[in-house]
C-alpha cells in the first residue's frame, strides 16, 4: 500500500470514458435475459482473465504481475478488491434481472455519496464549502428516491458500499490498473468455476451453446468488464476520490435517460426531483473544480 498518485486532472477522460462505456450494459445485459444471474458473472470473471493475460504479455507487464503475487500484502489487497468487486457483480446481475433496476439506480446514485465521503474520511481530501453544499443536494436526491425503495434498499447499499470501498482500495495499491484486474480475476477465478458447475447441474443447464447471439455475448464478457475497470482503476489513481465519486453520477443518470428513451419508462415526479438536486449539485461541483483550476493556474 501506498499514497496514491498526487491529486490532478489527468484522470478525468479515463474516468469519463469508464462511465460511459457503464451507462450501455442495460443493452449489453438485456441480451442475457435468458441466461442465470450466477452463470452471467461466472463468465465474466472466466473470459476477463485471458484477456488481461493476453494484454499483460503485449504491454510486457509480466514482471510487475510477478512482483505483486510474491507481495503478500499487495495480493491480499487485491484478493479483497476482487471480492468485492465480484460482489458487486452479482448483486448488479441479479438486481437487474429480477427486475430491480430502481434499486440498482439507487445503489449508483448512493455511491458516489460514499465514495466523496470516504475520501474525506480516510484520505483526509479537503472538502471546499462548494463541495459540501453540493454533497448535500445530491444526498437530498437521494434520499427523494430512497424513500419509493426501501424493500430493496439492501441491493443498494450492497451495489453502494461494495463499489466505493473497491474504488479507495485501488487508489491506495500501487499497481497499474491492468495488472491489478489481472489479480484480482485470479481470485476470482474458483468461485467462477464452481457457479459455472452448480449452473451446469441445475434443470436450466448452461445458456453459453443454446444460441448464437447468447453464446458470442458471454464470449465477449471479458471485454466488456475488462475495458471500463481498467480506466477506472487509472482515473482512481489520478483523481481525488470526491471528484471520481461525483463524476459516478453520470452512469445512474444515463441509464435514467436511456430508460425513458429507449425502454419507454415513465417519468414519476418523485425521480424528477431527485434529478434536479443531484443536477443541481454537478453544477455546483464543477463550478468549484472551474475555481480550483482558476486558483491553481494563478498560483
Amino acid at each position: 500500500m501506498s499514497p496514491p498518485e498526487k491529486p490532478s486532472l489527468g484522470g478525468l477522460p479515463q474516468a469519463l470514458g469508464a462511465y460511459f462505456l457503464w451507462t450501455l450494459y442495460p443493452l449489453y445485459f438485456a441480451l442475457l435475459r435468458a441466461v442465470s444471474a450466477f452463470e452471467v458473472v461466472a463468465w465474466r470473471m472466466l473470459f476477463t482473465l485471458p484477456f488481461c493475460a493476453v494484454m499483460i504479455a503485449l504491454l510486457r507487464q509480466g514482471a510487475e504481475l510477478r512482483a505483486v503475487l510474491r507481495n503478500p500484502r499487495m495480493l491480499g489487497a487485491l484478493g479483497l478488491s476482487g471480492v468485492l468487486i465480484g460482489t458487486n457483480w452479482l448483486i448488479y446481475v441479479i438486481s437487474v434481472t429480477h427486475g430491480h433496476i430502481l434499486a440498482a439506480s439507487l445503489g449508483y446514485y448512493i455511491n458516489p455519496l460514499v465514495s466523496v465521503l470516504a475520501g474525506a474520511v480516510f484520505l483526509h481530501e479537503r472538502l471546499s464549502r462548494l463541495r459540501i453544499v453540493a454533497l448535500v443536494l445530491a444526498a437530498v436526491g437521494v434520499v427523494l428516491l430512497a424513500r419509493d425503495a426501501l424493500p430493496t434498499l439492501w441491493i443498494s447499499l450492497t451495489l453502494a458500499f461494495s463499489f466505493a470501498a473497491y474504488g479507495l482500495i485501488r487508489k491506495l495499491v500501487p499497481v497499474s490498473a491492468l495488472t491489478g484486474l489481472t489479480v484480482e480475476t485470479l481470485v476470482l477465478l474458483a468461485p467462477a468455476l464452481g457457479m459455472l458447475a452448480w449452473c451446469a447441474t441445475s434443470p436450466a443447464g448452461l445458456g453459453m451453446g443454446k444460441s448464437v447471439t447468447v453464446s458470442v455475448a458471454l464470449a465477449c464478457a471479458g471485454v466488456v468488464t475488462a475495458v471500463p475497470l481498467i480506466l477506472f482503476a487509472a482515473a482512481a489513481r489520478r483523481l481525488d476520490l470526491s471528484v471520481l465519486g461525483f463524476l459516478q453520477f453520470i452512469t445512474p443518470t444515463g441509464l435514467f435517460l436511456m430508460g425513458l428513451a429507449l425502454f419507454h419508462e415513465t417519468l414519476r415526479p418523485v425521480q424528477l426531483m431527485c434529478f434536479l438536486f443531484i443536477w443541481t449539485a454537478m453544477i455546483v461541483f464543477c463550478w468549484d473544480l472551474y475555481l480550483q483550476r482558476n486558483r491553481a493556474a494563478r498560483g
